[in-house]
């Protein structure tokens, strides 16, 4: 299939790009810049200049391709505040898409949930974050005649291609306050999964998945976040502490909305629909090999 990507030269992207290529699918990779555009390429597909802001470029790309997989976010403005407005911005992109591939039976797949799978805990934490309307949104595509589907990434996607995850950020804070801390009694847990299972993921999400899939890409249903920070603050060699729910802000600024988020996520029946099986490290396993504190 010819596969046109968004964040293609994002953290998700550098997996998904060499999985989709090695599969014998013949890629194209959405770049704004030049650095972007030089990255794309030598993952291995070719390369689409534009940027999300440009609808008709979207729409023609979508056109001409036999699916899309969507990745790209403006994270920036996430980390500054504004999520409602990055929420919405997606929004508009999924809608250009899917408008596009309305009817053709091709795929669209992005991220993020539409409900909670059934699961009233995990749909009130999807209900409560603004990208569930992006989520419904597909919902609608799959009975339009698009093959939409939705991966559910948890909040840890780690390997040495991290960057600007949770794991890097709560080790930035950890250096720059001397202490690696949690929330509550930091018994809260954070799904994973390693960079390279979700890019085979994402492979047989197109490969596999039928229109309306949504999918979990959970390789671990969730690892305590204290045990997290005893890692990080052994590494570092600084105390693990509970940080007090009046100082969370405080302490971890933008992270304190995220350092308390409990949402374990059970991948059983993705594997099953798939046949996925995630064979790389485990996060803690991962953060004990030690190349998170050497790039930072």
């Amino acid at each position: 299939m010819r596969v046109f990507v968004t964040g293609a030269s994002g953290h998700i992207g550098s997996a998904v790009i060499p999985e989709l290529v090695d599969a014998g699918h013949e890629v194209v990779g959405l770049a704004r810049s030049e650095s972007s555009a030089a990255a794309v390429k030598a993952l291995g597909a070719e390369v689409r200049r534009g940027d999300l802001a440009d609808p008709d470029g979207l729409r023609a790309a979508a056109v001409d391709a036999d699916a899309v997989v969507h990745l790209a976010f403006d994270h920036a403005a996430m980390a500054a505040g504004d999520m409602a407005g990055a929420a919405a911005a997606d929004r508009t992109v999924a809608q250009v898409f899917g408008e596009a591939l309305a009817g053709t039976g091709k795929a669209l797949i992005g991220i993020g949930m539409g409900h909670g799978d059934g699961n009233e805990h995990l749909g009130a934490a999807y209900s409560a974050n603004p990208r569930i309307a992006t989520g419904r949104l597909f919902g609608e595509f799959a009975e339009r005649g698009v093959r939409a589907v939705l991966v559910g990434i948890p909040p840890v996607v780690h390997s040495t291609r991290d960057r600007s995850g949770f794991l890097p950020m709560l080790i930035r804070i950890a250096r720059a306050t001397g202490v690696s801390g949690y929330a509550g009694d930091g018994s809260n847990q954070w799904s994973a999964v390693h960079t390279l299972d979700l890019g085979r993921l994402y492979r047989l999400a197109l490969e596999k998945a039928p229109a309306g899939a949504e999918l979990h890409a959970a390789a671990e249903e969730g690892v305590a976040v204290r045990e997290i920070a005893g890692v990080v603050g052994r590494r570092l060699g600084i105390p693990v502490e509970s940080v007090p729910e009046e100082r969370l802000a405080a302490h971890f600024g933008f992270f304190g909305g995220l350092i308390s988020l409990d949402v374990p996520v059970k991948s059983a029946r993705t594997r099953e629909l798939l046949g996925w099986e995630p064979v790389e490290a485990g996060l803690v396993a991962d953060l004990e090999e030690g190349h998170y504190f050497r790039n930072e």
